[in-house]
């Protein structure tokens, strides 16, 4: 009885592919053809109740809507202009009555017999999307793709912690639910690419399963150094949209690294001499320029962790996003502020006391800009506590408002 429940169980789900076409009258026939032919092993192997199959002639000016058209079983939609390989997988997915949505690109490079793999780790693994890895070894992608596309998995990876092998796979299928958890997704090539830096940075589930890729038929649409840019931009606001303190983290790492190396040699000279010598106020004045940076960095990042909770439901913050946010707090503060503006001040203070006795200074440079980097900083904690302060209030005064609905 339970094997007959799950088997009904996954009868009821229905699978829409999407075909996204420019000027791909070369290849659209077959596989259009091809993935007719699939639907009955897409069944058998996923379960999969029943699947249609969309077109999206995107502006083609050449015979690719003709030839699509002549396919009973597959709904045509054409665009009298083109707007986008995103915004033609958006409308299909939009006019398909699937629960279950895929997409493959119409070149020829994709297989559809493989949407049963990806329809079994969205029905059977619990993926949320589930996309085709062309990294394999039998990948037939050229050389220079294959390169962006590593480096481009690499940079998502590092910022996600998360390990990723394929950002821009043309052949996925997902949950509908899903695909509008993500947002609105842009309009043009770099559609996946946002698709896949959301998902993982959002914690969705996302299966990667290697798949053979083959050459294109026709020209490529791709524009390697236009569409790598837009590529790299969706990876960073995927990070900015749904985790942008890994972001700051890692820009207050790197500029207080600088101004960490930059500090070594005159302070070795100082414990040594005693003094510094004076064409070191450059090392002084760019290690307060990288230091600034990494502290603003910082306190920008304790700043939007708790701003995040306005709009987005995350879990409980890290161990160290929790230390970092309550720096800025009680006691913790106090203490931060205190000792770093007491230090500040007796580095001048004999100046102070000079000035205010003779009108002059001569007190030595290096001395003055250790001390402004010093108020600078508890300055910028003072006002990162008073911004998390009005951010608290805001949380609060939403769930009471909330609450208040709700009764």
């Amino acid at each position: 009885m339970g094997n007959d429940s799950s088997t009904m169980s996954a009868a009821a789900h229905r699978l829409t592919i999407v075909i996204p076409a420019l000027n791909e009258a070369d290849a659209i026939g077959d596989t259009i053809q091809r993935c007719l032919d699939a639907r009955d092993h897409i069944r058998e192997r996923s379960g999969i109740e029943s699947v249609e199959i969309i077109v999206v002639s995107d502006g083609s000016t050449d015979e690719t809507p003709t030839i699509a058209r002549g396919f009973s079983d597959v709904t045509l939609i054409e665009f009298q202009e083109n707007r986008g390989y995103g915004a033609a997988i958006k409308y299909g997915i939009r006019t398909g009555t699937g629960d279950l949505v895929g997409f493959l690109d119409a070149d020829g490079t994709c297989d559809p017999l493989f949407f049963a793999d990806l329809c079994r780790a969205v029905l059977e693994d619990g993926a949320e999307i589930a996309l085709g890895s062309r990294m394999s070894s039998e990948s037939q992608m050229p050389f220079v793709r294959t390169v962006g596309n590593r480096a481009y998995a690499i940079l998502l990876s590092l910022l996600s912690n998360r390990k990723v092998a394929d950002t821009a796979s043309g052949m996925r299928v997902m949950k509908r639910a899903s695909l509008q958890a993500l947002g609105p997704l842009p309009d043009g090539l770099h559609y996946t690419p946002a698709m896949s830096a959301r998902a993982v940075m959002k914690g969705m589930k996302v299966s990667e399963i290697p798949m053979s890729y083959d050459d294109r038929i026709g020209e490529s649409k791709l524009r390697v150094s236009r569409d790598g840019w837009l590529f790299l931009q969706a990876i960073f606001d995927g990070v900015l949209l749904f985790r942008p303190e890994r972001m700051l983290i890692l820009l207050a790492l790197i500029a207080l690294g600088a101004a960490a190396f930059l500090s070594i040699s005159p302070i070795e000279f100082y414990i040594s001499n005693r003094q510094v010598e004076e064409w070191m106020i450059y090392r002084f004045v760019v290690g307060f320029l990288f230091g600034s940076a990494g502290i603003l960095a910082l306190t920008a990042t304790a700043l939007i962790s708790r701003m995040s909770e306005l709009t987005l439901r995350r879990g409980r913050p890290s161990f160290w996003m929790s230390l970092l946010v309550g720096s800025f707090r009680g006691l913790r503060l106090l203490i931060l502020v205190g000792a770093v503006a007491g230090v500040s001040v007796a580095l001048v203070w004999p100046g102070i006391l000079e000035y205010a006795n003779t009108g002059q200074v001569s007190l030595h440079w290096s001395r003055v800009i250790v001390a402004a980097f010093g108020l600078l900083m508890a300055f910028q904690a003072v006002t990162t506590a008073v911004l998390l302060r009005i951010t608290d209030l805001w949380l609060e005064f939403a769930s009471t408002h909330r609450t208040v609905q709700a009764d």
